[in-house]
Formats: structure tokens, C-alpha cells, sequence
């Protein structure tokens, strides 16, 4: 059976489940909702849909998998990866995931925050200025291993991946990503799944955001 996903057709939070579906070659669908033209942006393409598709809470992403209907990107990542024992083996392991994935996530929501707002260059300065203690701190927390929760691959490897590349296309020149968050990132991307999904034309590498972000709205 074909999963479906739901997004807006951006890079977004939907970045991480796609690379997650491509890995565990999952076979699936996309219905990528399309804003209208500036300067209203009408996102009727979904809210007409929004209410008729079942779902508890009504948002993007969702996943529609046979009688499984889920939003929240990061349910949806865990309902993948618990499927592909994903998800952590040892108590530890489980315990990096579960601390990684809330880190991440507070992580990527100072960054959507920023890049959304109207006053993005006035904040720009002191959100650089706090950067590179954060990577550190990701950096530390993944030492010498290969992945975030040890040595196997876990689902938070792929958000990891996903708010770290962000960050690496945001400050290309950041000395932080010349150490093993680099070399964690490159790891990733040699997976061969992803490496085949990301030379495919299915990849999206931008636009990250919805057409009213202050970076990275528009495709390259």
C-alpha cells in the first residue's frame, strides 16, 4: 500500500520524513499543496481539504497510511521509525533519541521564529552572535560517535540532519561544521538511499520556507 504524505510544496518540516521514507524505502505518494500568488498567498488548496481527510487535529504534515492518519511531523517520524527499529535499541539509546528530538525541536523553532519574522535583519545579528555555543553543544552531545544515540542509526539522525544542513546553507563559513558535525553530516548523506534520493529529482533542497519567510522562500 502507498503512504501518502501532505505538506505545502517546501522543504519545511517534511524534509526529515521524506528522507526517513526514501531510507526505509517506503513506498508513498506526495500531495504537495501550493500557496496562490503574492501578496495574499490563498492557501484554500488546503483548508478546502483541511477538514474532509479524518484527521484528529487537522494540520501539515500528515500521513495517511491505510486506516493510519497521523500529523505532527514528529509522530509521523516516530510511527516510521518504530516500524524499522529506528528508534533506539538500549535504554540509552532511547534516552539520546527522546533528549535529541525536543533539543532539535526547540532548535528549529528559534530558526523558524527568526527567518519568519518581519524583523529578521535587526535579529539576525544576535541570533549569529548565540549560534555557535548551540552547534558546540550538539557537537559535544555527539562526541565521537557516529550517530546521535550511538552507533545505529536512529530517527533523530535525520532531523539532525535536516536543522544542521539548514544551518550549514545559513552560515556556509561556520568553523563549526569543519569538525564531526561536518563529518556527521557527510556521513548522512553518503547513506546510498539518501545519496540516490538527493541525485533524484524528487529532492528539494529549497525552498525551506512558506513564501512569507524572510530566507530561503523561493526555490534555487
Amino acid at each position: 500500500m502507498v503512504v501518502t504524505l501532505g505538506y505545502w510544496d517546501i522543504r519545511g518540516l517534511a524534509h526529515a520524513i521524506r528522507l526517513l521514507l526514501e531510507y526505509t524505502e517506503t513506498p508513498y505518494q506526495e500531495r504537495q499543496y501550493r500557496a496562490g500568488p503574492a501578496p495574499d498567498f490563498d492557501p484554500s488548496d488546503w483548508t478546502n481539504e483541511k477538514e474532509k481527510l479524518g484527521l484528529d487535529f487537522p494540520n501539515l504534515p500528515y500521513l495517511i497510511d491505510g486506516p493510519t492518519k497521523l500529523t505532527q511531523s514528529n509522530a509521523i517520524l516516530r510511527y516510521l521509525a518504530r516500524k524499522h527499529d529506528l528508534c533506539g535499541q538500549t535504554e540509552q539509546e532511547k534516552q539520546r533519541v527522546d533528549l535529541m528530538e525536543n533539543q532539535l525541536m526547540d532548535f528549529r523553532m528559534g530558526f523558524i521564529r527568526l527567518c519568519y519574522s518581519p524583523d529578521f535583519e535587526k535579529l539576525k545579528p544576535g541570533y549569529l552572535e548565540q549560534l555557535p555555543k548551540k552547534l558546540q553543544e550538539f557537537s559535544r552531545f555527539l562526541g565521537s560517535r557516529p550517530w546521535f544515540a550511538g552507533d545505529k542509526l536512529t530517527f533523530v539522525d535525520f532531523l539532525a540532519y535536516d536543522v544542521l544542513d539548514q544551518h550549514r546553507m545559513f552560515v556556509p563559513d561556520s568553523p563549526e561544521f569543519q569538525g564531526n558535525l561536518g563529518r556527521f553530516l557527510q556521513r548522512f548523506e553518503a547513506l546510498p538511499k539518501v545519496s540516490s534520493y538527493m541525485s533524484s529529482g524528487r529532492f528539494m533542497k529549497t525552498p525551506i520556507f512558506w513564501r512569507t519567510a524572510k530566507w530561503c522562500s523561493t526555490k534555487d
